[in-house]
């Protein structure tokens, strides 16, 4: 027969649980995500009205050359851009532009209205890398390529070229 007050038999005292380090842990990587997803996501897009006239020196920016490419996201989704060329006419050295750009469906009614900062294209190679205008003014004279980006664009869209319209031009 085995003795009760054996060391082999006996279980050991239940010992409490302390919580507070796992509700520490999982507070600081509840607290982690949330800063990431506040700093990784893009600001809703503005949209400027329709009727908004377009900017006293937009007419000494012309914009030509349009192209449109689109490619996958890491999420599945679809990102859609336009790149094109601008000139600076003008007798100003522009520091930001304002684009409206305006997305037709089938009846030429306006399917998405997305105004954004004019971003240049700093280099192409390994990829394309963009900056706002402001770190590279456009002086008086000058001509640069130009890239719009994207996130979705309206399924109703028609699938033509945008409409750019220059809304507001910052100068130096």
């Amino acid at each position: 027969m085995t003795d009760p007050d054996s060391p082999f038999l006996a279980s050991p005292p239940a010992k409490e649980r302390n919580w507070l380090p796992v509700a520490i842990a999982a507070a600081v990587v509840v607290l982690i995500a949330a800063v990431l997803v506040l700093l990784l996501r893009k600001p809703a897009p503005t949209v400027t009205p329709l009727s908004a006239a377009l900017d006293p020196y937009a007419a000494s920016l012309p914009i030509s050359g349009l192209v449109m490419s689109e490619s996958s996201n890491y999420a599945g989704g679809k990102v859609m851009y336009v790149d094109g060329h601008i000139a600076n006419l003008g007798s100003r050295t522009v520091t930001g532009i304002s684009v409206q750009t305006l997305f037709r469906d089938f009846a030429r009614q306006v399917a998405q209205n997305d105004t954004q900062h004019l971003q240049l294209i700093r280099m192409r190679e390994p990829y394309i890398d963009v900056e706002p205008v402001s770190a590279a003014p456009l002086k008086p004279g000058e001509q640069r390529d130009f890239r719009l980006i994207f996130d979705g664009v309206s399924p109703d869209w028609d699938g033509a070229y945008p409409e750019l319209r220059i809304v507001h031009v910052d100068f130096k």
